[in-house]
């Protein structure tokens, strides 16, 4: 592994990030908000840190092995995570401190919706804009953006590609060769981007609105250009049409591929993961409104479908649009809706979570336990449909729930030496390593009011939940360092 080499790639990409801050520039000038010059600035400075990290080193030329792909991809986020809070701090409005805008850049950019923002609705458009184009870019991935739009990086896009991408689908492939993957990916990305915010704008919002909200619901994001979220519209239709792409980008991506180039939707309904991810929606939809319908929580039986279905699948997916305080509602449900976020979204998608396919595969195992203490001499397989799973990615499967509990429990436990109480910091710690956005208690309206060392704990949070917690934590093991 040779540091020239990953100064090279991280400079590309902070050039390539820099970009993001231009396209607000057309928004400001349309809206005449005052802040176009905020974004120029901002490019210039984020541009300027790229081409002096690229500069020195722009011949070397390696092959970018495993373990550089590694930690290209950690620094990347957690630089351009740094380095997307430059329009927040340079703009007038809002004003923020610098933990503050690191804290909402980071979570823009890793779909996680948590702000600290209030008095969104008075904001300069432009900077509206720029929060939801971070969910949007980071909904996908900046390293799979770069390797599709990048082929001339002369490194290897595969280490980019198996260390940016989550989990279980590492190893797809829908196309032989890596750059083309990507780019199948950027074109399903592109493609459901753009019928959602058609759709929404059909719907009846704006269409400034449409395009925000089309960015921040296919990345699985959260955030909004109003302070009541999607509630601002009171709109039975956009809500139905925000539940639909939900649902829809919580689902593998691959799969949306495949369906698309083979003209048939067979490749949803043959897909184990994608079974369980709608049994387990429907399941919950069902809890969700039947308790709200026994506890009369709204006044009519329509209102009671429209909010219940929505935060279902809101929450469940991870995307943290709300129509209501759901952290009101009775009973259990605020929990189990913030349980649900564990479970999240498919592999390959852009939700956050552990994923349905790390939970079908811990249930299942779990199932050939207990076949195995009446039949101890079986050989028992763990399938996924009709495929027998290999052991490995049982073993990591269980590794990862492992390491998802310890790191969780960790975060918590230094967020109640602050003093949050339990209920906060349990549900600050879920709504920021599940890469949800809304929580329950003191993080119910958003994470403005917590102490400053509660921000950076959610700020590692958000990066170890959006990097799958590998991705970061082999970089603190002596065995990566070694050779």
């Amino acid at each position: 592994m040779t540091a020239a080499i990953v100064q090279r790639v991280l400079g590309l990409l902070i050039v390539l990030f820099s970009s993001t801050m231009l396209l607000p520039i057309g928004w400001g000038l349309y809206f005449d908000d005052g802040t176009w010059s905020v974004f120029v600035a901002s490019f210039l400075i984020v541009a300027g840190i790229g081409l002096a990290l690229w500069w020195p080193v722009r011949r070397r030329r390696q092959e970018l092995r495993l373990r550089g792909g590694f930690l290209v991809v950690a620094l990347a986020w957690i630089v351009l995570g740094t380095l997307g809070a430059t329009p927040l701090l340079l703009a007038d409005a809002p004003q923020m401190s610098f933990t503050d805008a690191v804290f909402e850049a980071v979570s823009g950019l890793t779909t996680t919706g948590a702000t600290v923002l209030v008095g969104l609705d008075s904001l300069p458009p432009s900077i509206l804009f720029y929060r939801q184009l971070l969910q949007w870019v980071g909904g996908l991935g900046i390293i799979v953006f770069a390797v599709a739009i990048m082929p001339l990086l002369g490194v290897g896009g595969m280490q980019l590609y198996r260390a940016e991408t989550p989990g279980p689908a590492r190893e797809t492939r829908l196309t032989p060769r890596v750059t083309q993957t990507a780019k199948a990916l950027l074109n399903v990305y592109v493609g459901i981007t753009f019928v959602c915010g058609a759709a929404y704008w059909l719907a009846g919002m704006s269409f400034f609105d449409a395009v925000c909200h089309s960015f921040s619901t296919v990345a699985i994001g959260g955030f909004s250009t109003h302070d009541a979220s999607i509630g601002y519209f009171n709109s039975p239709l956009i809500e139905l049409v925000a539940v639909v792409f939900m649902f829809i980008a919580a689902v593998n991506f691959a799969l949306h591929f495949l369906a698309w180039r083979d003209k048939r939707l067979t490749s949803y309904l043959t897909d184990p993961e994608f079974r369980s991810y709608a049994w387990i929606l429907g399941v919950l939809s069902t809890i969700v409104l039947g308790y709200l319908l026994w506890q009369q929580q709204y006044g009519s039986v329509a209102e009671t479908v429209t909010k219940g279905l929505f935060q279902a699948v809101s929450i469940a997916t991870t995307t943290g649009y709300t129509t209501d305080d759901f952290a009101a509602w009775p009973g259990a449900l605020p929990v189990l809706l913030i349980f649900a976020s564990f479970i999240g979204g498919c592999a390959g998608s852009t939700a956050g979570g552990m994923k349905v396919m790390r939970w079908s595969l811990i249930y299942k195992q779990s199932v050939r336990e207990l076949q195995r203490l009446v039949h101890p001499s079986a050989e028992i397989p763990v399938k996924l449909g009709t495929r027998a799973v290999h052991p490995r990615v049982v073993d990591s499967v269980w590794g990862f729930f492992a390491a998802y509990i310890i790191v969780f429990i960790v975060i918590m436990l230094i967020l109640l030496t602050t003093g949050m109480d339990q209920t906060s910091a349990f549900a600050a710690v879920a709504a920021t390593i599940n890469n949800l956005g809304p929580g329950l208690g003191d993080v119910s309206s958003g994470f403005g009011e917590v102490t400053v060392i509660a921000k950076w704990c959610g700020v590692c949070a958000m990066l170890l939940g959006r990097l799958e917690i590998f991705t970061l934590l082999v970089l603190i093991t002596p065995t990566f360092w070694r050779g």
